[in-house]
């Protein structure tokens, strides 16, 4: 049987339609597969597109956030179980991430992603910082 290759606009459907911990499951089986990071594709990508005075207001305007942990606070237990609904890490990994603050939850998000993941942790106690 014949694949079909999707187009731009399917793929960017089916993107929307995953959430965000599906998106960067398949971000590390991309990066895995194809041994590339995502930084370099799209750095590579914006720049041509960008004119000469455009650069420099391009890298000003801050578009991926990192969201880092700074303290889990006295409810530590839950900001682990916030963590691992987060990111792919299992129980071990969520704890040491914590246990090892400050350390970024989520790196290259953009500014909503980071915002909400902000929020959903702060809820549970720990202390955030968006960079």
């Amino acid at each position: 049987m014949a694949k079909t290759k999707m187009t731009t606009d399917e793929l960017l459907s089916t993107f929307e339609e995953m959430t965000v911990l599906e998106l960067k499951e398949f971000l590390d089986a991309f990066e895995e597969k194809f041994d590339v990071t995502a930084a370099a594709p799209i750095a590579m990508a914006a720049a041509p597109g960008a004119g000469g005075g455009d650069v420099a207001a391009a890298v000003e305007e801050k578009d991926e956030f990192d969201v880092v942990i700074t303290g889990a606070g006295s409810a530590k237990i839950q900001v682990i179980k916030e963590v691992r609904g987060l990111t792919s890490l299992g129980l071990k990994e969520a704890k040491d991430l914590v246990d090892g603050a400050p350390a970024a939850v989520l790196e290259a998000v953009d500014e909503e992603t980071a915002n909400k993941a902000k929020e959903v942790l702060e809820a549970a106690g720990a202390t955030v910082e968006l960079k």
